[in-house]
């Protein structure tokens, strides 16, 4: 047997939350909240099932449930997709990424991404034939260099990979920043896939800067996002892809062969619970009063922070506690305080160590509390 993907290996989470669960810590690592999700979308799901949705749902999702996220993308960012031509449900945003660069990416193909990045695009790529060019973000500030990453595109060059809000850094990509992607994807004739998972978790009043907003950029652009990160049900493994006709005919292709469609109940529920917009226009101020709860409490820790701008992760710096490599330091909170991070270093180019941990606060407040408490006295 010869493996498709000979240097990957167990993820980083599933290794730190087995030895969160192993040394019973607190798991503040794997990037799924704490709490349940509203009791009104249990029920609707709960209704639908009983309602007899419980077959195959239509290949490119419920309809209904695709005319309302047509209408939300239109409310929030002044672009119309088709719901009937344009909007395909996918189990999860990392199945709509996945799917994206399945439909288009051919051997020897290169894709520019931003690291420190998810670490599901790199083999996506790669079980393609496809090669990523990675451009470092560096820190604190995490900000994209467009000079390096014109610097980066070769004739081989196919697509662009963007995620905002960022994960692990919490950083928003700018208004300027998409002009300028907008330009570079333009003049080079690049496909663009912008991860846009935490669109509606940002923060002290900034606003996401969506791809679908620019029209030039969206017109050659898959946009994924998650029901799961924004609702807190992950294990539901919802989510859904907007792009032009022209591209989602493309992804539909492998889509139908892939999982053909998903959670049929599910899907009926959100359609009915989208309707009522504060269920996601609610949520910037529910995340940042954990942000700001969870940073309070650990403002007088060894730990530096900026405060993260979107997502529901915060990066702690340990370099004025440790020299360590982020990777055991982590281990060693985890085996000797009781708490579970993420090393950031796995998610950059070369493995670089900035000296930092990423930790999730989608937590309870009881939760978060204990988790500061530890962290003070470190």
């Amino acid at each position: 047997m010869i493996s498709k993907l000979p240097n990957t290996t167990t993820s980083i989470f599933s290794i730190m939350s087995q030895l969160a669960a192993d040394h019973h810590a607190i798991n503040l690592a794997q990037g799924f909240p704490g709490f349940e999700s509203d009791s009104v979308l249990i029920d609707l799901v709960n209704k639908a099932m009983k309602d007899g949705y419980n077959q195959y749902a239509p290949m490119p999702g419920d309809k209904k449930l695709r005319e309302v996220i047509s209408k939300k993308i239109e409310s929030l960012y002044h672009k119309k997709y088709q719901a009937d031509r344009e909007i395909t449900i996918t189990a999860g945003a990392t199945q709509a990424i996945f799917t994206a660069i399945a439909a288009t990416i051919h051997k020897d193909d290169e894709v520019l991404l931003f690291t420190p990045a998810y670490d599901c695009y790199k083999p996506s790529v790669e079980l393609f034939g496809g090669k990523t060019v990675e451009i470092q973000l560096e820190a604190p500030d995490y900000q994209p260099n467009w000079e390096k990453v014109s610097e980066k595109i070769t004739p081989k060059t196919k697509m662009i990979i963007i995620n905002t809000p960022h994960n692990p850094s919490g950083m928003l990509f700018a208004e300027a920043d998409m002009l300028q992607l907008q330009k570079i994807a333009e003049e080079n004739d690049l496909l663009v896939l912008s991860d846009e998972v935490y669109e509606h978790i940002v923060f002290d009043d900034a606003e996401h800067q969506s791809a679908a907003k620019f029209p030039q950029l969206a017109k050659r652009t898959f946009i994924t996002a998650s029901f799961g990160k924004t609702f807190h049900n992950t294990g539901w493994k919802m989510g859904y892809c907007a792009a032009p006709e022209y591209l989602m005919k493309e992804f539909q292709k492998v889509h139908q062969f892939n999982v053909f469609s998903v959670n049929h109940p599910v899907q009926k529920a959100l359609a009915t619970y989208l309707q009522n917009e504060a269920n996601y226009t609610s949520l910037p101020s529910f995340y940042q009063e954990k942000r700001d709860f969870f940073l309070e409490a650990i403002k007088d820790s060894r730990f530096k922070f900026t405060p993260s701008k979107g997502t529901y992760f915060q990066l702690l710096d340990f370099s004025e506690i440790s020299d360590e490599r982020d990777i055991d330091f982590a281990d060693r909170l985890t085996r000797e305080h009781k708490i579970a991070t993420i090393p950031t270093s796995v998610f950059n180019k070369d493995n670089q160590d900035f000296k930092q941990l990423r930790v999730c606060f989608a937590k309870t407040e009881e939760e978060l509390k204990k988790a500061a408490a530890i962290l003070n006295g470190i």
